[in-house]
């Protein structure tokens, strides 16, 4: 599932397993801050590991429900289910730590 954006200032991959609590509600506070922080300038991808399992060694994951923001660099990982909003966004580098 992708969302599709004109201006995609922000590529975030979230890795899941499953349909579980934890997945369900990274994804939930994901999209929130997005729309709240980059309307209109992000992308996010989310790859279901029980689905894909081959991609989790390519962003090293080694815990899900994972967060890698692929762009802009550097790489960065945030896991659990992000609903500490000021981690995330700090996290992220969406605002100043």
């Amino acid at each position: 599932m992708i969302e599709e954006n004109e201006l995609k200032a922000y590529e975030l991959r979230l890795y899941i397993a499953g349909k579980t609590a934890r997945s369900v509600t990274a994804l939930a506070n994901l999209k929130k801050y997005c729309e709240e922080h980059l309307k209109g300038q992000y992308r996010i991808e989310v790859i279901d590991l029980l689905v894909q399992p081959q991609l989790a060694e390519g962003d090293q994951i080694f815990a899900i429900p994972t967060l890698v923001r692929k762009f802009p660099e550097p790489i960065r990982k945030i896991i659990g289910d992000l609903s500490n909003e000021e981690k995330v966004l700090v996290g992220l580098n969406i605002i100043p730590a």
